[in-house]
């Protein structure tokens, strides 16, 4: 039988924001455990939860950046249960009335086809606090610093039918709460996760399968791996005469499977009701127009704007508009240097590269979009060769100085003498009859190791275009 895969994801975005999203606590990362959780996170008697302005803010500029409705009335509700990190016994949560809803979010497929993913709703709510299984001989402990932290909890309708479709779209939606600057994006601290929701029915049918929810996946490597792994549980159990079970599961990356962790709750089962500690959340027309106002280009917009202005490729610009640092890199080196393919081409390869192999974000390089810019200055007037460049690169990265500095220090100007050229050609020449004869006949391959001869004896300082024409000159060619 042929299996159709349908995935839904719920992503849970962390604001960036400098305080909790009903208390005063800070929400730095890494402090020691529960010094970040005041009276309100901890739940204690007699407090009352304040409603943080920037959070709203927040997700009514996410709400227009997809389209979607922001919702003038929404409503904090209690969603109900007990784990030890709750310490509330009930999560502040937004469920009948949330503040974003019916948006969408266009992904590029590897085929270069383009595929619209519809956002059914985004809501606000505080996040729990995290339990601790090491170190404590048998026993739990229990950091409430993430207790009350903001979170904007964004749900993707069912329109997903790959595991590479669903990454797609977790990548675009990372790259679209980065360039908003509501969420840094570190999905190694938490600040971007999410729940897969994955089912499988038989190809050509209408009603959705027995669905099984992937909890808390933070890596887009993982929830690829993850789906495709429950995909294929799914079918197997199916094809052998079983049923799907709704339940939740975790995927333990270390064996790449997923495992049964809970049956999967029913929302009545949260017996949510509206808050009665927190007003509705009204989001006025003067503030949704002050929120417009500060929307910066979007990665779409950016990335088309690449493209016509820079005559760069899709895929280049692409590459370029994943992230607002790298882009913002690329067109400060572009203006800089003033040949923006060239700039391009350093980015996504030579200088990508090396960020990838020291595991480095872009912020962190030592190399800095005006110090590459001054290097590609020398290769588009001739100074050195792109050969020497990457040595050049290299120098600066080490943090050797800028490019003039390296050039002069280390004796790197390209040769474009013309009579030391020709003078290493004529070498060449009387040193390979038999190649020049080859060259003469017909065999233009052999350029290159005329080329290659000369590069090498002058230590790739000649400029191979002019030692191009020189010999093309000189064989009458």
């Amino acid at each position: 039988m042929q299996w159709e895969t349908v995935i839904g994801l719920e992503i849970h975005t962390q604001l960036a924001t400098k305080s909790k999203i009903f208390s005063g606590a800070p929400t730095a990362y890494g402090a020691e455990p529960n010094t970040q959780a005041c009276a309100v996170d901890l739940g204690l008697p007699g407090v009352l939860p304040v409603l943080n302005k920037e959070v709203v803010r927040m997700a009514a500029k996410f709400g227009l950046a997809i389209g979607a409705r922001v919702a003038p009335i929404s409503i904090f509700a209690r969603k109900n249960y007990f784990y030890p990190d709750l310490p509330k016994g009930y999560q502040i949560s937004q469920y009948e009335l949330p503040i974003v809803e019916t948006g969408k979010l266009e992904i590029e497929l590897e085929d270069g086809t383009t595929k619209i993913i519809g956002v059914t709703r985004a809501h606000l709510e505080e996040d729990a606090g995290k339990s601790l299984h090491e170190d404590f001989h048998g026993m739990t402990g229990i950091d409430l610093n993430r207790a009350g932290t903001p979170l904007l909890e964004i749900v993707s309708e069912p329109d997903m039918r790959s595991a590479k479709e669903a990454v797609a779209y977790m990548k675009k939606m990372h790259s679209l709460v980065t360039y908003l600057g509501i969420s840094d994006g570190n999905m190694q601290e938490g600040s971007f996760r999410c729940d897969a929701n994955v089912s499988v029915r038989p190809v050509g049918q209408a009603e959705f399968g027995t669905r099984t929810e992937l909890k808390n996946i933070n890596s887009f490597r993982f929830v690829e791996k993850a789906i495709n792994f429950e995909v294929e549980r799914q079918i197997d159990v199916l094809e052998g005469g079983g049923k799907i079970t709704q339940e939740t599961r975790l995927y333990d990356a270390d064996k790449d499977e997923t495992r049964s962790m809970r049956s999967k709750e029913e929302a009545m089962d949260y017996r949510y009701f509206p808050d009665p500690d927190l007003l509705p959340v009204e989001v006025s027309e003067n503030l949704l127009n002050e929120v417009k106002a500060s929307l910066p280009e979007l990665p779409d917009a950016k990335r088309n704007r690449f493209v016509e202005e820079y005559k760069l490729s899709r895929e280049d610009a692409n590459q370029l508009t994943a992230d607002r640092e790298t882009a913002d890199y690329f067109e400060t080196t572009a203006k800089a240097c003033a040949d923006a393919k060239l700039a391009a081409n350093w980015v996504n390869v030579s200088l990508a590269g090396a960020l990838n192999k020291e595991g480095k974000d872009i912020s962190e390089s030592p190399v800095s979009a005006d110090m590459l810019a001054g290097m590609l200055k020398r290769i588009t007037d001739n100074t050195i060769s792109g050969k020497i460049a990457k040595e050049v690169f290299e120098a600066m990265w080490n943090g050797e100085g800028d490019a003039d500095a390296i050039i002069d220090k280390k004796g790197l100007k390209q040769i474009t003498d013309t009579g030391a050229i020709e003078a290493v050609l004529d070498e060449i020449i009387a040193a390979n009859p038999a190649q020049v004869e080859q060259l003469k006949g017909g065999k233009d391959k052999l350029m290159g190791f005329f080329v290659g001869q000369v590069m090498k004896q002058t230590g790739g300082k000649a400029n191979p275009g002019q030692v191009n024409q020189l010999l093309k000159k000189k064989l009458g060619l």
